[in-house]
């Protein structure tokens, strides 16, 4: 009781007020024009973007109002002009003064914002970039007994505002005045300044001059009418080696008109990695959004450079990427669809420029067969494969063996296709990027083939047994040979095979390897080591050195009466057989190697003093 009236007691806490933060305006404006773009460049995309929304939204109420974007360089010195909707002094106090409130957003103007480029309300600060000083000249269309209205704004964050004589700006619009600071008068300089407008603005729906001339050049490429496809086709392959470097291997056209997206998708004309994130040029309403957008397409689709002009995907801040979204993961499936309905259009009516584009992008149809079932079907007679019956499609090889047999290594493919080649064994190398996956899948679209990994047990047991009597007269040979190989976690076999050329054959697997580093490793481990490691030890079978009983020099060796010569042998013979499967050699194979050689050395030149 004594406790409750206690608190009781205190008196209640008194509200306190509000503060507002306090907001440093030349670090401020040092932030977003100096760290939230990556090049100065974009100050003129953002002055043209302004200029485009400004005559957006006075057409908006006047239809028939000009649309004239005008720019003049000269002498460190920039002027844009443009017919727009103009501000009033209070639209400069609330607009131009406020950062983070665009126009684009203000009353009246929420339900049309999907016109306008900028919608952020820091494009303007970009200047700053290259200049020091912004000055604005305005005079509102839509009031129009206003007066124009200067603003003049300095990268400390401070500004005037003055309205001027009618006579300054007699028609609505707007123009911004800059000039170069210490360092940036190239930015201003008048080649420059048309290279960059014509760059960021070859698309824009309005008359956009630099000086006299020109910059836009509509309609865009993939929309101009040509005389026929291959017109067309020479005309695109022009535009792609103007706008990337290169001439593409073919051209897909991406219109997706739900998603309000006309462009196209150039081919390259050489392999590239999977993991090189190719970029793509966006227009965002005819202005040139980024020339970086890796995440337009699915990324199976590597082998392909797009361009294209959209008006439903969404910028970030700095409009220099995309914004993540529904929108935009709509849009990347819609257009690897479009790329995917290229590849089965090709397949079905045009197989030579198929063949072609596969001899140079299969690994990347591969990555998207591997998700895409129906492709993998539809590719099946296309896709190329290293076989032991040479590069052919999984269907042909489907067609020629009963089971499909593939390794999951190139080392396991080495090792096992001469010897499979000659037994009659067919087998597909699934070492490469996506191959084994693919092979895996063959059943679910060709239904009855029967798919198996091919390891060291299936082709020991397609190989010929010897001679039981054979094999137990040469058991002091095979004995010596296995004890000198035996340290190195390998044992021999004696098989009768062909080619009669080779000698012998090393085979193994990924559970025999990895059984082998794990007691590598437990060797040259401290004790506390060891223990730990040596309780890892399994069951998988050992590595093993096959001897073609049939090989003249294996019979040769399998005569020779001394044991400690034997050893040697079989250690040259296991050092051969992992060079010509091109295995990576352990510092024991190597040494190995090197003591079978001198040692051969030594036989060879006692003998040769013994014979003296």
């Amino acid at each position: 009781m004594d406790s409750q009236t206690s608190q009781a007691s205190q008196p209640s806490p008194s509200p306190q007020s509000p503060h507002t933060f306090q907001v440093d305006l030349r670090g401020l404006v040092d932030l977003l024009s100096h760290h939230l773009y990556s090049s100065p460049k974009v100050y003129l995309r953002e002055l043209l973007q302004n200029a485009v929304d400004a005559v957006t939204a006075r057409r908006a109420d006047e239809p028939d109002a000009p649309a004239r974007v005008r720019l003049y360089a000269e002498r460190g010195a920039l002027r844009v002009e443009d017919t727009g909707v103009g501000l009033t002094e209070a639209d400069v106090h609330s607009l131009l003064a406020t950062i983070g409130r665009s126009s684009k957003r203000a009353e009246g103007l929420e339900e049309a914002r999907s016109d306008f480029l900028g919608q952020f309300g820091i494009g303007l600060l970009a200047c700053f970039v290259v200049a020091e000083r912004i000055r604005v000249v305005s005079r509102s269309a839509r009031t129009p007994g206003a007066p124009p209205v200067e603003w003049t704004a300095s990268d400390d964050g401070s500004y005037t505002v003055r309205t001027l004589p009618d006579a300054e700006r007699p028609e609505p619009g707007t123009t911004v005045h800059l000039v170069a600071r210490a360092g940036a008068g190239e930015w201003l300089a008048p080649g420059r300044v048309a290279a960059l407008a014509r760059d960021f603005g070859s698309l824009l729906p309005y008359d956009v001059r630099v000086g006299d001339e020109a910059v836009t050049d509509l309609p865009a490429p993939w929309d101009r009418p040509y005389p026929g496809p291959s017109a067309r086709r020479v005309a695109l392959a022009r535009h792609c080696r103007d706008l990337f470097g290169f001439t593409p291997l073919d051209t897909i056209d991406l219109s997706v008109p739900l998603a309000g997206i006309r462009g196209v998708a150039y081919v390259l004309p050489s392999a590239v990695s999977p993991a090189q994130r190719a970029g793509h040029r966006v227009h965002l309403k005819g202005m040139l959004l980024t020339e970086r957008a890796e995440q337009l397409l699915p990324d199976w689709a590597f082998f392909v450079r797009c361009v294209l002009d959209t008006d439903s995907l969404r910028p970030t801040a700095s409009r220099e990427a995309l914004y993540e979204d529904e929108t935009l993961a709509g849009v990347r499936e819609a257009l690897g669809e479009r790329i995917r309905a290229w590849m089965t259009g090709l397949a079905a009516g045009d197989p030579e420029r198929l063949a072609a584009f596969l001899a140079v992008h299969h690994l990347g149809v591969k990555s998207l067969a591997r998700h895409d079932r129906e492709m993998l079907r539809t590719m099946l007679p296309w896709l190329p494969f290293e076989t032991t019956d040479g590069r052919i499609s999984l269907e042909e090889f489907a067609q020629r063996h009963p089971v499909v047999h593939f390794t999951r290594t190139v080392e396991e493919y080495r090792q096992v296709a001469p010897i499979a080649s000659a037994q009659g064994i067919g087998v597909i190398n699934g070492g490469y990027t996506y191959d084994s996956e693919l092979v895996e899948a063959l059943p679910s679209v060709r239904p009855g083939t029967v798919v198996a990994e091919l390891d060291a047990e299936t082709v020991t047991a397609h190989l010929d047994a010897v001679d039981p009597a054979e094999e137990l007269a040469l058991s002091g040979f095979l004995a010596a040979a296995r004890a000198r190989l035996d340290p190195l976690g390998c044992d021999v076999v004696l098989r009768a095979f062909h080619p009669l050329s080779l000698p012998a054959l090393h085979l193994d697997d990924r559970d025999a390897r990895h059984e082998q580093a794990r007691a590598d490793a437990e060797a040259q481990a401290d004790d506390l080591w060891a223990g730990i490691l040596g309780s890892l030890r399994g069951s998988a079978p050992r590595a093993r050195l096959v001897l073609n009983h049939l090989n003249p020099l294996v019979r040769r060796i399998s005569a020779l009466p001394d044991p400690e010569l034997i050893g040697t042998a079989a250690e040259s013979l296991y050092g051969q057989a992992l060079l010509m499967a091109q295995r990576p050699l352990r510092p024991a194979d190597s040494a190995l190697l090197n003591r079978a050689f001198i040692g051969l050395l030594e036989w060879a030149t006692h003998s040769e003093d013994g014979r003296a």
